[in-house]
């Protein structure tokens, strides 16, 4: 929905409003037209229904005004005497239209002063519930979102099985485009195969100022851009904050030239220093003496490599498909070794057609330059180029694009180049042989950023079963800060400590508490 047609919305939603509280806004002792003023009636309806102003603020936040909506309804039937059940079910079963029932044909009384508190053990269950679904709702969608590392793109940087924090304010929280959802949850119904959400309608694209800009380097949560993007079917397609959910580390920022060269990411032609804290990874081919097999106890004591990790092949050779640099040389002077050789794809040798543009004989090794495109800026548009920009212009920016010979039509107009409205990035997994990344979707536009990975709270090994639970966690992970230099130092000890602290002394200051009741 565009501005102009959200605005209509709103104005449609003050003249239901109007129309079906006027009369209880009288019998309340107010006046008529304060129910037909945009957010003053909301500011009125709080003092009627005897709930703090700030309760307004929760009215205009999407997914938590779903809930609130409902609240605000059954709590305006309650300040009119109607309390039972069926009163309850009504307002909430027709989304708030029984009001205007009881607006135009019962003789209500106001309470001026009714009590708030539940009225039994079930209320009250009820009434936390929903306060409490609000309050995480909010901080799931504007301060902190659990995140779990699914694949291993980003394998010894972040593992599979790590449970992270995710800061949306570090670059800015982006409200919810997508208005009718359940809270807390992404684009499923947990165990279940069905929408968490509706399509329609959608709020327009706006995140809040940030701590920081995304920097090459840092890794980042995002909606995976082509997630039903070519989609033939209105039931697919998915809403931008609905989109998958991936996350890599930020190689190429607005503005940037980037190539790839053996593996390796150069920006403006100089080669990316990587944080000391990144384990970038390739496939590697080992060959043994007479063709000797590895001892899987070396292999998983000194360099942290499983079964899965590897395989052996019919000439008696190995692949390794996730191994750094550094315990490639440690492999390399194991006696049983013969030669250990990185599979690194040579330019225009073994191109891919897969890799993005499409049109390039490039491959996931060698690949570019490729230009990262910055809002504002403005870049000619050919048959050569186009490819690079198709999916920015149609998709990401919404413009009709047609192409008729040499002609490019943007909107109904022929154009020769084209002026982006939003920043790009290039984001790719350290992973890089078993990363679906940048390299093969293209670029990721600055409205489907998440956010950033602050903490690991929590790490599960997947390859040990859950009877061994002890051995499960690793522990060495838990409370670990994911950005930062050095290795990742846990701080689970000093939490384990101020937890312990917590509880030793909220038991003391209940206890004193008790003592001074008797009194």
């Amino acid at each position: 929905m565009t501005i102009n047609q959200w605005f209509l919305f709103f104005l449609i939603l003050q003249v239901v409003h109007f129309l079906g509280t006027w009369k209880l806004y009288k019998k309340a002792g107010r006046q008529a037209w304060e129910a037909a003023i945009p957010i003053y009636n909301a500011i009125i309806l709080m003092k009627i229904i005897n709930r703090p102003k700030w309760w307004v603020i929760l009215l205009f936040i999407p997914i938590v005004n779903l809930i609130m909506f409902p609240v605000v309804w059954v709590e305006t039937l309650r300040s009119f005497g109607k309390n039972t059940t069926l009163d309850t079910a009504l307002g909430v079963l027709t989304l708030g239209l029984y009001i205007y029932y009881i607006n135009y044909t019962q003789d209500v009384k106001y309470i001026e002063n009714r009590s708030l508190h539940p009225k039994n053990k079930t209320a009250d269950t009820v009434s936390s519930l929903l306060f409490a679904v609000v309050v995480a709702t909010i901080v799931h969608t504007y301060v902190m979102q659990p995140f779990t590392i699914p694949t291993g793109s980003l394998e010894k940087t972040l593992l599979v099985g790590d449970f992270l924090f995710v800061s949306k304010n570090n670059y800015g929280a982006r409200t919810p485009m997508t208005t009718v959802a359940l809270p807390m949850v992404h684009d499923q119904i947990p165990f279940s195969t069905t929408k968490s959400y509706v399509n329609r309608p959608q709020l327009p694209y706006f995140r809040f100022p940030g701590f920081e800009p995304i920097e090459k380097n840092d890794i980042v949560v995002f909606n995976w851009p082509v997630d039903t993007v070519a989609v033939a079917t209105a039931s697919d397609f998915k809403p931008i904050d609905k989109k998958t959910n991936y996350v890599k580390r930020c190689v190429g920022t607005p503005g940037d030239s980037l190539s790839f060269v053996d593996g390796d990411a150069y920006i403006n032609g100089k080669k990316l220093i990587l944080s000391d804290r990144a384990r970038v990874q390739y496939s590697y081919r080992v060959i043994t003496v007479n063709g000797s097999m590895l001892d899987q106890n070396y292999l998983t004591k000194d360099l942290k490599i499983y079964p899965d990790d590897f395989k052996f092949l019919p000439d008696n050779s190995y692949i390794f498909y996730s191994l750094t640099d550094e315990n490639a040389a440690i492999l390399k002077k194991n006696p049983t070794v013969e030669s250990v050789t990185k599979q690194i794809l040579k330019a225009e040798e073994y191109p891919e057609p897969r890799i993005f543009p499409y049109t390039k004989k490039w491959n996931q090794d060698n690949l570019g330059p490729i230009y990262i495109p910055q809002a504002g800026k403005t870049v000619k548009l050919d048959k050569n180029s186009l490819p690079f920009y198709r999916t920015i212009i149609k998709e990401y920016e919404k413009n009709d694009l047609k192409v008729e010979g040499d002609k490019i039509i943007i909107n109904g107009q022929v154009a020769d180049s084209y002026t982006f409205k939003q920043d790009y990035y290039y984001m790719v997994g350290d992973n890089r042989h078993n990363s679906l990344d940048s390299r093969f979707w293209g670029y990721v536009p600055a409205d489907h950023i998440v956010g950033k990975p602050v903490f690991i709270w929590m790490s599960l090994d997947p390859t040990i079963p859950w009877s061994k639970a002890i051995d499960k966690i690793r522990w060495e992970r838990l409370f670990t800060t994911v950005g930062g230099s050095g290795e990742p130092v846990s701080y689970f000890s000093i939490f384990v400590l101020l937890m312990a602290g917590y509880f030793i002394a909220n038991f003391f200051i209940r206890r004193k508490k008790k003592k001074l009741d008797r009194y």
